[in-house]
């Protein structure tokens, strides 16, 4: 399918099966269904770091993300749409997520002016100044051809006041009503609203109640995983997703680590995103099912076996754990390849997990279980 032809199937999500506050079900979209509870790899600048698509489609992805602020600046939006749209641009023909801008605009503190219109900020590539607003963000993302388009938000970091949280908050739901509007009527492709509030409980009602008025496709929890810790997470999440729509599809942005992915499919999270597979691959850390293994140590010089026995990846099903570690110590770039494909193929069955333990409502017990193996730990060899 090209960014030109038309698209007439709908976005849509059903769900199968739950298990407590859990479901598993699936989103279709015109370029193909996406499995939930599903994790997004992100792929900033139209790449998931170290990784061919076809690669990253093996691991068992069925959509990606990419972002609106990196792409905005380099190469441009522009460019992207005259040389056919973002997926044909990065070989990628399954869906595509674009989160709006606003996150990575607001860690620009220094270097940004927040009006009711919008943000003036300063790239951190040239200095050059542009400016963001809902209506330029739905520009943008129009121009790459995502399939699902995330309203502009405004997102504080934690921990913040009342008073704080309260005009981020209203601030960010006048703009995702201009979002809606600008966005407009796109068959096949879908707009999420970012429900925010911080962790105080009143405010994400009332902006859960703005965005549901309004109307969208899908609902994120935005405003999370910005420095409040797992356990305020969770206790926020306890609440927030029962504040949504049920027929619709919940994502938390920017989560996680396992146990937080874990923890957030409890509390009723269909879609998560994170760059740690990918910048842990690169840093020489590699999440099992026994835990993180840290391949740069040296105990790990001398041992023949695989990173995760269990796994079936190319790194643990052809590779040492001393070649790894020797791998990256020499700075090779096949170091990155390989722990980034094993920390996303990871992902990816831990998400197989959780859907398959869902559907015959055993997500106790699977949960359980993977907390136990991780108490365990990373097992020294005999």
């Amino acid at each position: 399918m090209t960014k030109g032809q038309a698209m007439t199937q709908r976005f849509g999500f059903t769900v199968s099966q739950t298990d407590g506050k859990a479901r598993t079900g699936h989103i279709s979209t015109p370029r193909g269904d996406i499995r939930t509870p599903a994790f997004m790899p992100v792929g900033t600048a139209a790449t998931v770091k170290a990784m061919l698509p076809e690669s990253v489609r093996a691991t068992g992805a069925d959509i990606l993300l990419g972002n609106t602020y990196h792409l905005m600046l380099r190469p441009t939006a522009e460019r992207i749409d005259r040389l056919g749209g973002l997926h044909k641009f990065m070989n990628w023909q399954r869906p595509i997520l674009t989160d709006s801008g606003g996150f990575q605009v607001m860690s620009l503190a220094a270097l940004r002016k927040l009006t009711e219109d919008g943000v003036t900020f300063k790239s951190h590539i040239d200095g050059a100044q542009h400016h963001l607003s809902p209506e330029r963000s739905m520009e943008i993302q129009r121009l790459l051809g995502s399939d699902i388009v995330m309203c502009f938000d405004e997102c504080p970091a934690l921990p913040a006041d009342r008073a704080r949280i309260a005009e981020s908050m209203r601030l960010s739901m006048r703009w995702a009503a201009r979002s809606r509007i600008a966005f407009g009527d796109r068959p096949g492709h879908a707009l999420f609203g970012i429900q925010q509030g911080g962790l105080e409980q009143d405010m994400r009602e009332e902006s859960a109640k703005a965005l549901i008025d309004i109307g969208f496709d899908g609902y994120a929890v935005g405003g999370l995983a910005v420095g409040e810790g797992q356990a305020a997470m969770f206790g926020c999440l306890d609440y927030a997703t029962d504040m949504l729509p049920t027929d619709k599809p919940r994502y938390l942005m920017g989560v996680g680590k396992p146990d937080d992915i874990v923890g957030a499919v409890e509390r009723g999270i269909d879609m998560m995103d994170c760059v740690l597979p990918s910048r842990s691959g690169r840093t020489g850390q590699a999440f099992t099912r026994h835990g993180v293994v840290n391949i740069k140590n040296a105990r790990h010089m001398d041992d023949p076996r695989p990173l995760d026995a269990a796994c079936s990846c190319p790194a643990c099903s052809n590779y040492s754990r001393a070649y790894l570690h020797h791998i990256f110590r020499a700075q090779e770039i096949l170091s990155s390849m390989l722990l980034t494909w094993h920390n996303l193929h990871y992902y990816q069955e831990l998400m197989a997990g959780l859907r398959a333990a869902i559907a015959v409502q055993k997500l106790p017990e699977f949960v359980a279980n993977f907390h136990a193996r991780r108490a365990e730990g990373d097992i020294e060899p005999l």
